[in-house]
């Protein structure tokens, strides 16, 4: 029997869902002035709902969503079904929401996540929306067709991205705000002797609360077909009680964009920084920085970075000279809702001083992604060793060498928002062991933020 209409009424329904299965199976032939009632179970229902959706029949699918609203097993198709009518009918934000909905419980569902990042990239929501193709990308069961149209898609949302903008505020309680040993005395040398030197509050380990911001911009604009031009600005704020721990840092880099091919791009900038720590200047610093990315495969990148800049202290002279530093970046994605980085890295400070100058190498480690509930989670860790040109001889006759190891696990609850703001909460940890006391230290950070990307 060819059905014209449905007409779903409470009492109709109700049968539908009492019924055993070959009952529900029975249409019941009650049909007056070409409209047909139905009683259909859930699994027939969603059936047909899904057909009526695919031949964008959303106004006669809706009855039937709106029905299965109460059975549970089918949340996910139902809602898919509620965003994909939502997407096409233009409502974007309906759509994003459910997408969304279906991610936090079921991460691993690359059509859900090909739908949200279609939806980003309508509303205007370039980065998002290549993170999500990206994640999607690496489904090794996609078509071809569709991994090439997610190739193109991400390549023009990289061209069409113009401008960036992000938020991040909160509390941090600190075991180390200054960063100090938890030593009482050093040794010190004295006329050939090692004699203790009782060390100040402000010298030794300090606790505290502070207030976190952080505030990061950027804008683009194309300079010709394979030529854009970067702007970025990025500054960071840690504020406690009084001043001496204050810490604040405003960097700047403007420079050109050259893309080498479909996955391949270098850039160039220009750079300076400033920095205030305790009330006073610290140091300002101006130099270049040199980026290469390139994708090595479906979900994979490697990135080089190498940059250069002058620092004047303001501190002590002894602090002023070069700083330079080389990373090498590796990232894959990993499943459908994950991603993983390793870093090497190099440093290297040639300061007025050469008790304060030194080379720095070491490794970073990290995976994040999305878990179910709408969390998401981030692990990452680090090891460096930085050994000094000569020995600081007022604290040892040997030249400081400094073991340094950091970890760091967060998670943002991003199914919860705030005038558009997510809580997150994160726990790091340093410590550094060196052959000189006064900077031999540890430290443990808590944070608890509100975070907001444009």
């Amino acid at each position: 029997m060819t059905m014209r209409r449905f007409a779903l009424a409470a009492s109709s329904l109700a049968v539908a869902l009492m019924a055993t299965p070959a009952e529900a199976a029975t249409i019941m032939d009650k049909c007056e002035a070409e409209a047909c009632v139905a009683v259909l179970d859930a699994k027939a229902m969603l059936a047909t709902a899904d057909q009526l959706v695919s031949e964008h029949r959303f106004s006669e699918a809706m009855p039937l969503l709106m029905a299965l609203e109460n059975e549970p097993q089918y949340s996910m198709e139902r809602q898919f079904l509620l965003g994909y009518s939502a997407i096409e009918s233009g409502d974007l934000d309906s759509a994003i929401k459910l997408f969304r909905n279906v991610l936090e419980q079921h991460p691993d569902q690359t059509r859900v996540r090909l739908e949200l990042a279609r939806a980003l990239q309508m509303k205007g929501k370039t980065g998002g929306a290549d993170y999500h193709y990206r994640l999607a990308q690496n489904d090794k069961a996609l078509p071809g067709d569709v991994a090439a149209m997610i190739k193109n898609t991400r390549g023009l949302l990289r061209d069409q991205r113009t401008w960036s903008f992000g938020i991040d505020f909160g509390l941090a309680p600190d075991t180390n705000i200054s960063n100090g040993t938890s030593a009482e005395t050093i040794a010190v040398n004295f006329g050939g002797l090692q004699l203790p030197l009782t060390l100040g509050a402000t010298s030794r380990k300090t606790s505290g609360i502070g207030q976190s911001l952080s505030l990061s911009g950027g804008y683009r604009f194309n300079a010709g077909e394979t030529t854009r031009l970067l702007v970025e600005a990025d500054a960071i704020g840690m504020n406690y009680k009084g001043k001496a721990f204050d810490d604040y840092t405003l960097q700047l880099a403007a420079g050109p964009e050259f893309s080498l091919g479909d996955e391949s791009n270098i850039s160039v900038q220009a750079l300076g920084s400033q920095r205030w720590y305790g009330g006073k200047l610290a140091n300002r610093a101006v130099g270049a920085r040199t980026s290469f990315q390139q994708g090595v495969g479906e979900g994979q990148r490697v990135g080089l970075s190498v940059d250069a800049r002058y620092s004047d202290s303001g501190f002590s002279p002894s602090y002023t000279g070069w700083q330079m530093g080389a990373y090498a970046t590796y990232e894959r994605v990993l499943g459908k809702s994950f991603m993983a980085s390793a870093t090497l890295f190099g440093r290297r400070e040639s300061l007025a001083s050469k008790a304060y100058s030194g080379t720095e190498i070491g490794a970073n480690l990290g995976v994040g992604g999305e878990l179910p509930l709408g969390i998401n989670a981030g692990l990452s860790g680090g090891i460096s060793q930085q050994v000094f040109d000569e020995a600081l001889t007022f604290f040892s006759n040997d030249a400081r060498k400094d073991l340094r190891l950091n970890a760091r696990v967060q998670l943002g609850l991003r199914s919860m928002r705030m005038m558009g703001f997510s809580p997150s909460v994160s726990y790091s940890f340093s410590k550094s062991q060196s052959n000189i006391t006064l900077y031999d230290n540890d430290r443990h950070r808590f944070r608890f933020g509100l975070a907001k990307y444009f």
